[in-house]
């Protein structure tokens, strides 16, 4: 099986590169080689390669910068989009495109699930949102994925920030009125495998199992990284409000996605965040100590 992946250089991307069977031959081209939002690019490496599958990891992901930066936003999370999907069409390939839970407005109280009608509430949710209806529109049959709060041992995250700020400051604050499900995209990338194998099309939720706050989240993150002796003296966190925290995008309140139809497809019910969360410290202690300014 021949597969190409836009965004190969991203967190999801190098976890997708790194998970790929013996039997995939994979190409993985930077954001310079591929530029998605050039369809003549595009359409070139697709002809040139004729893939089996395209996973569309690239993406547009500051969601305050998107804020004052709607142009780019848009041309990278919809056009970039639009683009892979003609070239999937145009020469037979299958597409699985990678979305996010902010195409809702958080206000519902309960899971999203994937015939949920979308609402997004910023700059970010409604670029990705027209990636999802230009991917749709040109390739009924693809495979949109909506999954959320990623982290992983590669880049820029939540985990390895909140780590850092743990051994710099003495007191953290973090939003404790923000509820979505933390997942970690090896998880997610064995996942996407496990999709293309099934032949799964139409739009699927997938993220880890359970939910939490941000604030959960931290606090998650502190007592691991003090059980795996990755900090010596942590600061405290402190609880806060949104309004608290100003930003330049809104935020959905409660972005927890239904998962249960893509589970069930799937045949088989990931790990709770909090599990995984530990598997990426151990991971991130074995691999990269150094990056972290081990204390203890």
């Amino acid at each position: 099986m021949r597969i190409l992946i836009s965004g190969a250089s991203g967190q999801l991307g190098r976890e997708f590169c790194r998970t790929a069977p013996p039997s995939v031959t994979l190409l993985a081209p930077s954001r310079e080689q591929l530029d998605v939002t050039r369809p003549d690019v595009v359409l070139r490496a697709v002809d040139g390669f004729r893939p089996d599958w395209i996973i569309n990891a690239a993406g547009y992901t500051a969601v305050d910068r998107a804020e004052s930066e709607p142009a780019e936003a848009f041309a990278v999370n919809r056009d970039g989009a639009a683009n892979l999907a003609v070239g999937a069409n145009e020469t037979g390939a299958r597409l699985l495109h990678v979305s996010t839970d902010f195409v809702f407005a958080g206000e519902a109280g309960r899971p999203y699930g994937p015939e949920d009608e979308a609402a997004p509430i910023s700059v970010y949710g409604r670029s990705k949102l027209e990636g999802e209806l230009a991917v749709r529109s040109a390739l009924p049959e693809a495979i949109i994925l909506r999954t959320a709060w990623l982290y992983s041992i590669h880049g820029t995250n939540f985990v390895k920030s909140m780590l850092q700020l743990l051994t710099e400051r003495d007191r953290v604050t973090v939003v404790d009125d923000q509820i979505g499900t933390p997942t970690w995209t090896q998880d997610l990338a064995n996942a996407i495998w496990s999709m293309v194998e099934a032949r799964l099309t139409g739009v699927h939720h997938w993220t880890n199992a359970g939910l939490a706050s941000w604030y959960d989240f931290a606090a998650a993150i502190r007592k691991e990284a003090i059980s795996l002796e990755m900090i010596a003296h942590p600061a405290e966190l402190v609880p806060i409000r949104t309004e608290e925290f100003p930003a330049a995008a809104a935020r959905p309140a409660f972005s927890v996605l239904d998962k249960s139809h893509t589970w069930r497809a799937l045949g088989y019910t990931p790990p709770h965040w909090q599990e995984s969360l530990g598997a990426m410290l151990r991971d991130l202690v074995r691999t990269r100590p150094d990056s972290l300014r081990i204390l203890a």
